[in-house]
């Protein structure tokens, strides 16, 4: 039995996750688990999920992301991010969004995310910083 939808397409806050995500270089979204994924082959980003502890308790505007590893102690130490259930294991975070999130914040950290999990060619396509 398939999971069943837990998003709805016409989300702002998702919306713009969908353009920040899907602007990386071979970027994709999957629907798993009944929620959005966005990929490089590997999963790098997922829409909604719950707190390590409360998976009856989903926050369907989280961003679940994989942290660049020198910046991971900071972000956790951060009370707006949390350690996600299923995937806070493997070092993942979360953070709440809303229309009013630092959008420039949650591209950077989309960005290191895919970096995590990219190939080198799509990596390569990243614009470099000056």
């Amino acid at each position: 039995m398939p999971h069943p939808i837990m998003y709805d397409d016409a989300d702002p806050v998702l919306v713009k996750v969908r353009q920040i995500a899907l602007a990386l270089p071979e970027a994709t979204e999957q629907i798993a688990h009944g929620r959005p994924t966005f990929r490089c082959g590997k999963m790098f980003a997922m829409y909604g999920g719950s707190r390590k502890g409360e998976t009856k308790s989903p926050i369907a505007t989280a961003l679940l992301f994989i942290p660049d590893p020198a910046e991971k102690e900071a972000l956790a130490r951060d009370e707006r991010f949390f350690i996600p259930a299923y995937v806070g294991a493997y070092g993942w975070l979360g953070l709440v969004l809303d229309l009013e999130s630092e959008w420039t914040e949650v591209a950077e950290l989309l960005d290191a995310s895919f970096r995590q999990i990219a190939p080198n060619r799509a990596i390569a396509r990243l614009p470099t910083e000056n």
